[in-house]
């Protein structure tokens, strides 16, 4: 089972995109109950997801409408939320840095 940093970031995203929060919820419980020891495993049941760059892990959420960035350490059973917002805003953001800063066009 994993332990996802932070619940509370999640929530806010919840607030933020209420489209999207009960797609985000849902991923949450079953990433919670969820056992995968690498990104190949979690592949399996989440073929969209994609890996980048820093163990991130980019997510499809309600149809490919939103985007979540997590960093996952799987050996630890750790997930870190780093980002969510809607595929456009997602257009704008380098996911594979530490800090999400806009493209340069």
């Amino acid at each position: 089972m994993f332990n996802i940093i932070a619940r509370k970031t999640l929530l806010g995203y919840c607030t933020k995109y209420p489209m999207a929060a009960s797609s985000l919820q849902e991923w949450y419980y079953e990433l919670i109950q969820s056992d995968f020891k690498n990104f190949n495993e979690l592949k399996m049941k989440y073929a969209d997801a994609s890996l980048v760059a820093d163990d991130r892990v980019v997510f499809n959420i309600k149809g490919n409408n939103y985007r979540l960035v997590v960093r996952i350490v799987f050996q630890f059973k750790v997930i870190q939320i780093k980002w969510f917002g809607s595929h456009e805003e997602y257009d704008n953001v380098d996911v594979s840095g530490t800090n999400f800063k806009k493209k340069k066009s």
